[in-house]
């Protein structure tokens, strides 16, 4: 519910919409306070919450996120910026940006109210005395003590231009969790309709069917005669290369990621499968395989394994197919490579 909830967040700061972040932002927030303690996978979830409602609140110096009142909204979203900078496996030249797009901000937005003297403060709570921040502090404070928020750096790199940059921060994040979303609610339309719902919650595989393939293939010779009524089934599934078939694997590929417009098509799979299921079952003339089907087929037990029908069904372009009719052409693709 967090993440969705940061999505919503995400979303609605994109698009500028004031009212529904509003919202988003009361239920996130309650979310995050009923945390005893911030799980490892989610602290960028929550970190990222927090930074958005801080930079929608950013202009706003009567509003206070800390217990010191001293500090700003943004100073606040800085703080949130460096916990979320810390879990990134990368720094990017945006990070470095956005950090100092806040800190001219902070003080920005001070001179702004006519508040001077604090910006002056925060200036010195800001910056250490590092070498590679004194040019931009050095800058700051002539421009606070010239006491005009009007000035060309202000101005460039303005309120307008940070909230642009942490829009395209979070557009990856917004890309991600949508996938994921379409994942989930194409796992909930199989489940809906009974085709294979516990496949579909198993994370591993199946490792009865796993031993069983193994030991079929340990047991099969190498030299077997293949007989003329299992030629014109393995005509379909063999590939063009010399070296003729190839052992199906059952390893998931870790590499390879669904795309929204698979996940789609899928739906759209299981559309012409409730569609067209009771013509099936009624003894309708059964349709060959095709070679590119089998493709599919062996594509899916590398990413699945064997076993997870339900969801290589879901993630395959398959012509009306069920689960079950997927693990038969399996087992029928298995008798055909041990000859």
């Amino acid at each position: 519910m967090l993440e969705f909830a940061c999505y919503c967040l995400c979303r609605h700061f994109g698009e500028g919409r004031a009212a529904p972040f509003r919202r988003w932002r009361a239920v996130a927030q309650a979310l995050i306070n009923g945390l005893s303690k911030i799980p490892t996978h989610q602290k960028k979830t929550v970190y990222l919450c927090q930074l958005l409602i801080r930079i929608a609140e950013g202009k706003n110096l009567e509003c206070h996120f800390e217990n010191d009142e001293r500090m700003s909204p943004l100073e606040s979203a800085l703080s949130f910026w460096t916990l979320l900078e810390r879990e990134e496996i990368k720094l990017e030249k945006l990070h470095g940006d956005i950090r100092r797009l806040i800190q001219i901000q902070i003080v920005a937005v001070h001179m702004e109210n006519g508040y001077f003297k604090e910006a002056a403060e925060v200036l010195e709570r800001l910056f250490t005395d590092s070498e590679s921040d004194k040019p931009l502090r050095v800058k700051l404070a002539s421009i606070i003590k010239s006491k005009d928020p009007y000035v060309p750096l202000l101005q460039t790199f303005s309120y307008d231009l940070l909230t642009s940059k942490i829009k395209s921060y979070i557009e990856p994040f917004m890309e991600r969790t949508e996938t994921n979303f379409l994942i989930q609610a194409a796992t909930k339309h199989v489940e809906s309709k009974g085709l294979g719902a516990t496949a579909l919650q198993n994370k591993t595989v199946n490792e009865n069917d796993k031993r069983n393939l193994e030991t079929n293939q340990r047991r099969a010779a190498p030299d077997t005669i293949t007989s003329e009524r299992s030629m014109e089934e393995q005509q379909s599934i063999t590939d063009q290369s010399p070296g003729g078939i190839k052992k199906p694997t059952v390893r998931p590929h870790p590499g390879r990621k669904p795309r929204v417009s698979s996940v789609l098509q899928s739906l759209n799979n299981l559309q012409n499968v409730e569609k067209h299921g009771d013509a099936l079952a009624c003894g309708r003339r059964r349709q060959r395989w095709t070679y590119k089907e089998d493709l599919e087929l062996k594509s899916g037990i590398r990413e699945f394994g064997v076993g997870n029908w339900a969801k290589i069904l879901v993630h395959g372009d398959f012509n009306n197919r069920t689960s079950v009719m997927l693990k038969d052409r399996w087992r029928t693709l298995c008798r055909i490579e041990q000859g």
